[in-house]
């Protein structure tokens, strides 16, 4: 029996006793797996990946680090993209960072194995900035923030942790008669349930919902923001989230996350698409406006790079230092950038994609 102050040994084994392909939650997955389905078409049309994979990420790190009240903007996280010492920022900036570290982590891990526990565990070490493991003291409980009150204790002991986290595994990667996305659904909240580490499980297991989708081909790079559609309405996402504990209901909960990620691959797939007709713009205006010298690939970094610095282009080969200023001086007085003080650093702008990236903009201002 569940009670919210003793520890859940009794969480039942995966995959649950109910029927959770249900007609709702299977109409639900069809609309959803259509939507990662043009997701996944859209990114492929982008020759240069880089482009959405260090842009996109960030903001899922900032929305998930969001979730646990750490605050920063994705504006802060694009300006200081660039930066190699991150022991200068600030903590929720080393964060957010720290997130995007653990996800390209995980997707290196994804070309040797299937998701396991030990995934898990390299993520969270990640995120904390620590070397700590499952948890093996007792006395962690989950606490109302409003209230103060135990709303959850989740199972002690490292042993009972590992079997659970072992029946995990085997649900997520071995039920493949189940739609992948109730397997998303239903994983993610065993992993949650299960709470394995004294911090970080609630990016951990966002990081792995992501990393499952890529596993399960449905993504071909980790572009999707599924947090973004959490954040929005985090209330109902934890009252779903409990219901399943208190009292068994699976089908809210499944149909919320199956949900986001259709919401979610619908929002990124017009994103990655308004991205795409900018660059082409972008690129024709600087082959039209300032010559043969501003190649594709020039215009292609400012894309990966909204806040780009000198040593963008240094580091990417392009120019040397005094050349790639004088490109990027000249592409400021056209008005393809703004220049921007960071310091004593100087960045430049790319004043017509931040705005699709940061707010709910779908247009941008004419070249001239």
């Amino acid at each position: 029996m569940w009670l919210p102050d003793k520890p859940y040994n009794d969480l039942p084994a995966l995959p649950p006793a109910t029927d959770v392909e249900t007609p709702a939650v299977l109409k639900a997955c069809i609309t959803a797996s259509r939507r990662l389905a043009a997701l996944h078409a859209s990114a492929d049309l982008i020759p240069n990946r880089h482009i959405l994979t260090n842009t996109l990420p960030l903001m899922e790190a900032q929305a998930s680090s969001e979730i646990e009240n750490i605050v920063t903007t994705a504006d802060e996280l694009f300006r200081y993209a660039a930066v190699e010492n991150t022991d200068t920022l600030s903590p929720a900036l080393k964060e957010a960072f720290g997130y995007r570290a653990a996800m390209r982590h995980g997707i290196d891990l994804l070309q040797r194995r299937q998701l396991c526990t030990n995934t898990a565990v390299e993520i969270c070490r990640i995120l904390r900035h620590t070397d700590a493991g499952i948890r093996s003291t007792p006395g962690c409980c989950l606490r109302s923030q409003t209230t103060g009150e135990v709303v959850y204790t989740p199972p002690d002991g490292e042993a009972a942790i590992r079997e659970k986290l072992a029946n995990w595994e085997q649900y997520v990667n071995g039920q493949t008669e189940t739609d992948p996305l109730i397997r998303l659904a239903v994983g993610h909240y065993q992993f949650e349930a299960i709470h394995p580490f004294s911090d970080g499980n609630g990016r951990t297991g966002r990081i792995l919902n992501i990393l499952f989708l890529v596993q399960e081909n449905l993504l071909s790079t980790p572009v999707l923001c599924l947090s973004r559609a959490i954040i929005r309405d985090k209330a109902a996402y934890y009252s779903r989230l409990n219901a399943v504990t208190a009292h068994g209901e699976w089908e809210p909960f499944i149909l919320y996350m199956v949900n986001a990620v259709g919401e979610t691959a619908a929002w990124t797939h017009r994103r990655i698409t308004l991205i795409r007709h900018l660059l082409d713009e972008t690129a024709a205006f600087m082959r039209g406006r300032l010559g043969g010298t501003y190649s594709r690939e020039l215009a292609d970094l400012l894309f990966m790079w909204p806040y780009c610095r000198i040593s963008n282009l240094v580091d990417a080969g392009i120019a040397r230092r005094q050349t790639a200023a004088s490109y990027l001086d000249a592409l400021a007085d056209a008005g393809v950038l703004d220049t921007v003080r960071q310091g004593k650093a100087k960045l430049f702008m790319n004043k017509r994609l931040l705005p699709l990236l940061l707010t709910e903009s779908e247009t941008w201002k004419p070249f001239q």
